[in-house]
């Protein structure tokens, strides 16, 4: 059983007898003498979805749960389920699109690099690549770049919408960051 002060963003814990996976991790330092390191924790209940936000000190342990973690395909949304593929055994995993509320803005069939958290065999939740590459099907058309860094709204292939420089063009492809949701380059 781990400390609070232990863990890190994706550890997977048990918080009354129902896995909860750390999405958020802050550490609140005292100003006064003699109190303790304050660990503020958002997890997300990974069987109802639920956010629950907790405080800790930092000699408090939880019960981290031994959840393996395999490395899958987004394969095709059928009906209300998402589908991703197993890349070493190549089973099939469904999750409900109400348990990928912030993830489906970046899933386009065969991204990969996605990591699926499994308990029991069955899956929990997944974890993005840091970045994906989607491609714009909707903006005003480019200008030439300009000093001042202006941007613009652009439609992505998903329906997610997103600031971007004003030089980038329709159907171009640029990288988004899944931690922030913002533009990072094109690709």
């Amino acid at each position: 059983m781990p400390k609070i002060n232990e863990l890190k963003k994706g550890d997977v814990v048990e918080i009354n007898g129902a896995p909860h996976i750390v999405k958020t991790y802050e550490v609140r330092n005292p100003s006064s003498r003699g109190a303790s390191t304050m660990y503020k924790v958002r997890f997300n209940n990974l069987k109802t979805g639920t956010k629950v936000d907790e405080t800790f000190k930092g000699e408090d342990v939880v019960n981290a749960l031994d959840c393996p973690k395999v490395p899958v395909m987004f394969s095709f949304v059928d009906g209300d389920s998402y589908v991703f593929m197993n890349n070493e055994d190549y089973s099939q995993y469904f999750l409900p699109e109400s348990t990928l509320e912030d993830e489906k803005k970046y899933l386009t069939e065969g991204l990969s690099g996605i990591t699926a958290i499994l308990l029991d065999e069955a899956i929990l939740t997944i974890e993005l690549p840091t970045y994906v590459t989607l491609e714009i099907t909707e903006t005003t058309p480019g200008t030439k770049a300009t000093g001042a860094g202006r941007t613009k709204l652009a439609l992505l292939s998903t329906g997610y919408e997103v600031q971007v420089p004003e030089f980038i063009e329709p159907y171009e492809q640029v990288k988004i960051s899944t931690l922030t949701g913002k533009f990072l380059s094109r690709a």
